[in-house]
Protein backbone atom coordinates (compact mmCIF):
# COMPACT_ATOMS: atom_id res chain seq x y z
CA UNK A 1 0.00 0.00 0.00
CA UNK A 2 1.36 3.59 -0.77
CA UNK A 3 2.45 6.01 1.76
CA UNK A 4 2.84 9.54 2.43
CA UNK A 5 5.12 11.31 4.50
CA UNK A 6 3.41 13.42 7.40
CA UNK A 7 4.82 16.05 9.50
CA UNK A 8 3.20 17.51 12.18
CA UNK A 9 4.70 20.75 13.79
CA UNK A 10 3.94 23.31 16.54
CA UNK A 11 6.41 26.42 17.45
CA UNK A 12 8.01 24.50 19.90
CA UNK A 13 8.81 20.96 18.22
CA UNK A 14 8.16 18.53 15.82
CA UNK A 15 4.81 16.28 17.14
CA UNK A 16 5.07 13.59 14.66
CA UNK A 17 6.72 12.47 11.89
CA UNK A 18 5.74 9.18 10.05
CA UNK A 19 4.53 7.43 6.29
CA UNK A 20 1.05 7.02 6.62
CA UNK A 21 -1.97 5.46 4.42
CA UNK A 22 -4.21 8.72 5.23
CA UNK A 23 -4.78 11.79 6.57
CA UNK A 24 -8.13 13.19 7.09
CA UNK A 25 -8.45 16.79 8.80
CA UNK A 26 -10.78 19.06 8.95
CA UNK A 27 -9.91 22.40 7.03
CA UNK A 28 -11.55 25.86 7.51
CA UNK A 29 -13.23 24.33 4.11
CA UNK A 30 -14.69 21.28 5.06
CA UNK A 31 -13.18 17.83 5.52
CA UNK A 32 -10.46 16.61 3.71
CA UNK A 33 -9.05 12.86 3.09
CA UNK A 34 -5.08 12.92 2.00
CA UNK A 35 -4.18 10.31 0.20
CA UNK A 36 -0.17 9.43 -1.39
CA UNK A 37 -0.01 11.35 -4.76
CA UNK A 38 -2.68 13.87 -3.74
CA UNK A 39 -2.87 16.82 -5.79
CA UNK A 40 -0.66 20.27 -4.10
CA UNK A 41 -3.21 21.81 -1.82
CA UNK A 42 -2.21 24.81 1.04
CA UNK A 43 -5.66 25.01 3.31
CA UNK A 44 -6.01 26.36 7.09
CA UNK A 45 -7.38 24.14 9.67
CA UNK A 46 -9.73 24.43 12.33
CA UNK A 47 -8.98 23.03 15.90
CA UNK A 48 -9.99 19.16 15.69
CA UNK A 49 -8.70 15.65 16.35
CA UNK A 50 -6.78 14.70 13.08
CA UNK A 51 -7.11 10.92 11.67
CA UNK A 52 -3.70 9.03 10.81
CA UNK A 53 -4.63 5.86 8.94
CA UNK A 54 -1.47 3.69 8.96
CA UNK A 55 -2.46 0.37 7.57
CA UNK A 56 -5.79 -0.86 9.40
CA UNK A 57 -4.69 1.47 12.51
CA UNK A 58 -6.05 4.82 13.34
CA UNK A 59 -4.68 7.54 15.63
CA UNK A 60 -6.25 10.47 16.70
CA UNK A 61 -3.75 13.80 16.75
CA UNK A 62 -5.39 16.73 18.59
CA UNK A 63 -4.61 20.45 16.38
CA UNK A 64 -5.63 23.90 17.85
CA UNK A 65 -5.61 25.46 14.80
CA UNK A 66 -2.94 25.85 11.49
CA UNK A 67 -2.05 25.16 8.31
CA UNK A 68 -1.79 22.50 5.99
CA UNK A 69 0.39 21.98 2.80
CA UNK A 70 -0.07 19.02 0.43
CA UNK A 71 2.56 17.93 -2.02
CA UNK A 72 2.44 14.60 -3.21
CA UNK A 73 5.40 12.76 -1.78
CA UNK A 74 4.51 14.99 1.85
CA UNK A 75 1.87 16.37 4.14
CA UNK A 76 3.40 19.29 6.20
CA UNK A 77 0.92 20.81 9.56
CA UNK A 78 1.93 23.58 10.55
CA UNK A 79 0.10 23.58 13.96
CA UNK A 80 -0.55 26.90 16.66
CA UNK A 81 -0.68 23.83 19.47
CA UNK A 82 -0.71 19.94 19.09
CA UNK A 83 -0.83 17.09 21.41
CA UNK A 84 -0.60 13.21 20.76
CA UNK A 85 -3.51 11.09 22.84
CA UNK A 86 -0.70 10.29 25.72
CA UNK A 87 0.33 14.02 26.28
CA UNK A 88 -2.73 15.01 26.68
CA UNK A 89 -4.10 16.08 30.36
CA UNK A 90 -7.79 15.29 30.20
CA UNK A 91 -8.46 16.46 33.29
CA UNK A 92 -7.04 19.72 32.11
CA UNK A 93 -8.98 19.42 29.24
CA UNK A 94 -12.23 18.63 31.06
CA UNK A 95 -12.14 21.61 33.01
CA UNK A 96 -11.23 23.65 29.89
CA UNK A 97 -14.30 22.68 27.98
CA UNK A 98 -16.35 23.50 30.81
CA UNK A 99 -14.67 26.47 31.40
CA UNK A 100 -15.09 27.66 27.93
CA UNK A 101 -19.25 26.37 27.81
CA UNK A 102 -19.71 28.12 31.17
CA UNK A 103 -18.15 31.51 29.25
CA UNK A 104 -20.50 30.87 26.32
CA UNK A 105 -23.16 31.29 28.37
CA UNK A 106 -22.62 34.36 29.73
CA UNK A 107 -22.04 35.39 26.39
CA UNK A 108 -25.09 34.32 25.22
CA UNK A 109 -27.38 35.60 28.19
CA UNK A 110 -25.50 39.05 27.81
CA UNK A 111 -27.96 42.27 26.53
CA UNK A 112 -24.94 44.21 25.13
CA UNK A 113 -21.98 42.77 23.48
CA UNK A 114 -20.51 45.71 23.54
CA UNK A 115 -21.23 45.82 27.59
CA UNK A 116 -20.51 41.91 27.95
CA UNK A 117 -17.29 40.98 30.32
CA UNK A 118 -16.98 37.98 27.93
CA UNK A 119 -15.38 37.51 24.53
CA UNK A 120 -17.69 35.35 22.55
CA UNK A 121 -14.90 34.15 19.88
CA UNK A 122 -12.86 33.59 22.06
CA UNK A 123 -14.78 31.08 24.47
CA UNK A 124 -16.15 29.52 21.30
CA UNK A 125 -12.20 29.18 20.06
CA UNK A 126 -11.25 27.51 23.38
CA UNK A 127 -14.41 24.93 23.35
CA UNK A 128 -13.51 23.79 20.08
CA UNK A 129 -9.56 23.29 21.62
CA UNK A 130 -10.91 21.67 24.30
CA UNK A 131 -13.46 19.57 22.27
CA UNK A 132 -10.08 18.47 19.88
CA UNK A 133 -8.36 17.26 23.06
CA UNK A 134 -10.99 15.50 24.44
CA UNK A 135 -11.71 13.48 21.45
CA UNK A 136 -8.15 12.74 20.64
CA UNK A 137 -7.54 11.39 24.05
CA UNK A 138 -10.39 9.46 23.90
CA UNK A 139 -12.91 10.93 26.00
CA UNK A 140 -15.07 12.48 23.43
CA UNK A 141 -17.72 15.35 24.79
CA UNK A 142 -21.25 13.50 24.54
Amino acid sequence: MATIKLEIVSPDKVVYSADINMLIVRSTAGELGILPHHAPLVTGLVPHAMRVKIGSNESLIAVAGGFMEVQPEKITVLASAAELPVEIDVLRAQKAYDRARKRLEEFKNCTSSAECPVDGQRAEAALHRAMARLTASGNPVA
